[in-house]
């Protein structure tokens, strides 16, 4: 529905006789007729309650005051005048049709339902109807009610906005360019095809087709607020709340809708700025208030929270599914629970693999999110590969990307993803680091691991990150890191076997040394790391080292 208000006039005449003023004044009696036909609904409201208050009503003045509550997105107020209507004896049938519409925007689909079935049989009854059967998700009377549906324009919009509310975009598009052709000055048509392009990620041709419409509306508060979301996607939150502000002050005073979508975009551009004040409130006013709630307490960290919000919603968009695949992975990847984990990869292989969606940037993250988690990275990398062109300085999109090529030993390849990310939160995950230091040891760089072990703080992580670069360093043959790593997991858990380790790794680089491989240097760091063990092997493994330093001039000391 676009809505708009005609401005009032501003007086800046020059003064008129009395008798001019008089014959003006009687000239310019607001008539309802004129405020309808320019769209103003308050102006005709306020005539409307002025009339009823000296006892002067129009002929249908309380259908005229319901209609005008509705066309102003007050449904309270028109539910109000027709269920007041309804209970005098003169009603006119139709007026239950005309409730029930009022019910139905307000978010009562059953008391619209009922009201709807008092009504006489009509295109807009039918219309409704349709309407509430895709809100109950009840194929067969959607079915029934689609074929009631004849080739004039009411009935073709109704059909097209059911389209885009089963995500069928191009099919809305389809009915909507048709009309256009037919009715060239249906100029609000143009604000429904670009909404289907934005829905369909083509905002450059959204903003196009937007364009045409703003230049006879530039007041439209649908236009204005779509025009913003094209630049959110197009730049960046601040070039889009540049463009909202010209609502702030256009936006009509009555029009409470335009105030709250207003507040829930801020928030949104403002990368979540408010989002617990604004959001809560607007859950069951703007859909897409419940979704960004659960984005910002993911970005919280606060898994949980998004996952209480979201685990009572049915999801019926690709948007809504990827959602709850998401919190469920992340909750899953939290807790440890195989059963959450198992319900990402579902949502996530039932938007990948559908036929609207497997072509799309965000369908193919879908697949790539569901074969991550079945741990097939080579399919991960399939998909990864396909849209990495759209996510070059993409920290998340690069953390998941060098994950799947080191989980396939491409380590080269991985280490030079890892490091292009800047994040620093995820820069200090235990799960980047830990990668990162096994990519450092495996393309023989074991001393940038240990690095990054040094710059760690004291926590189980770090003893983690120990033992994997005592354990992959001794592998790939860096003896001298490895005996490192283990002498300082010896000091920490002296009861443990990692003198074992140590010794080995001490062994291995005596051998490097022998087949000068590393330097003889180094020896002298190898004795004092066996000192710091108690073991009785100790003293025969260093007696052994200092024949040999003896007898080749290697000072120990």
């Amino acid at each position: 529905m676009i809505l708009s208000r005609v401005k009032p006039a501003v007086g800046g005449e020059a003064q008129a006789s009395i008798s001019d003023k008089k014959k003006k004044n009687k000239t310019k009696v607001p008539r309802l007729e004129e405020y309808l036909q320019q769209r103003d609904y308050l102006g005709a409201l306020t005539l409307l309650e002025f009339q009823r208050s000296i006892g002067e009503k129009e002929e249908h003045a309380d259908l005229w005051t319901g209609y005008c509550a509705f066309h102003l997105g007050d449904y309270k107020r028109a539910m109000e005048e027709y269920k007041s209507l309804t209970v005098k004896p003169e009603c006119p049938a139709e007026v239950w049709v005309y409730l029930a519409c009022a019910l139905f925007f307000l978010g009562l689909y059953k008391e619209a339902e009922e009201a709807a079935s008092k009504a006489p049989m009509s295109p807009l009854q039918n219309r409704l109807l349709f309407h509430l059967a895709h809100k109950f998700n009840d194929e067969k009377k959607l079915m029934g009610f689609h074929q009631n549906l004849e080739d004039v324009t009411e009935d073709q919009l109704s059909l097209a906005s059911i389209h885009y509310m089963r995500s069928h975009y191009q099919e809305a598009i389809d009915i909507y360019k048709r009309l256009l052709l037919q009715n060239r000055d249906f100029l609000a048509l143009k604000v429904y095809v670009a909404l289907c392009y934005y829905k369909l990620d083509y905002y450059d041709v959204s903003q196009e087709v937007l364009a045409v419409y703003l230049q006879s509306m530039p007041d439209s508060t649908i236009a204005l607020n779509l025009k913003a979301c094209n630049h959110f996607r197009l730049y960046n939150g601040k070039a889009a709340e540049a463009e909202l502000k010209n609502l702030i002050d256009i936006s009509s005073c009555s029009f409470e809708f335009a105030k709250e979508l207003i507040r829930h975009n801020l928030v949104v551009f403002r990368g979540g700025e408010g989002a617990l004040q604004v959001l809560p409130p607007l859950i069951d006013v703007i859909p897409e208030a419940r979704l960004n709630l659960v984005i910002y307490y993911l970005r919280q960290d606060d898994v949980q929270e998004a996952y209480n919000l979201i685990q009572d919603l049915v999801p019926t968009t690709p948007q809504e599914y990827i959602l709850k695949g998401v919190v469920n992975a992340a909750l899953g990847q939290e807790i440890g629970s195989r059963d959450h984990l198992k319900i990402a990869q579902q949502f996530f292989q039932l938007v990948g693999g559908s036929a609207s969606e497997c072509d799309t940037i965000p369908g193919r993250q879908c697949m790539a999110s569901c074969f991550f988690l079945l741990r097939q990275f080579e399919d991960v990398l399939i998909y990864l590969n396909s849209v990495k062109g759209y996510f070059y300085n993409d920290d998340t999109f690069n953390f998941n990307y060098a994950q799947a090529k080191a989980a396939l030993g491409n380590y080269k390849e991985a280490e030079e993803v890892f490091l292009l990310i800047q994040s620093e939160k995820i820069k200090n995950d235990y799960v980047y680091l830990s990668w990162l230091a096994r990519c450092y040891i495996m393309n023989q760089k074991g001393r940038l691991a240990w690095e990054l072990y040094l710059k760690m703080g004291t926590s189980s992580d770090s003893f983690s990150l120990l033992q994997l670069i005592a354990n992959d360093c001794y592998k790939m043959g860096q003896f001298y890191y490895a005996a490192k790593a283990f002498d300082a997991l010896e000091k920490l858990d002296p009861g443990s076997n990692y003198w074992e380790g140590k010794r080995g790794a001490c062994v291995g680089i005596f051998q490097l040394i022998l087949a000068n491989k590393e330097s003889k240097e180094t020896l002298k760091e190898v004795v004092p790391l066996l000192q710091n063990s108690g073991n009785p092997q100790v003293e025969y493994i260093i007696r052994a080292l200092r024949k040999w330093a003896k007898d080749n001039r290697v000072l120990l000391s």
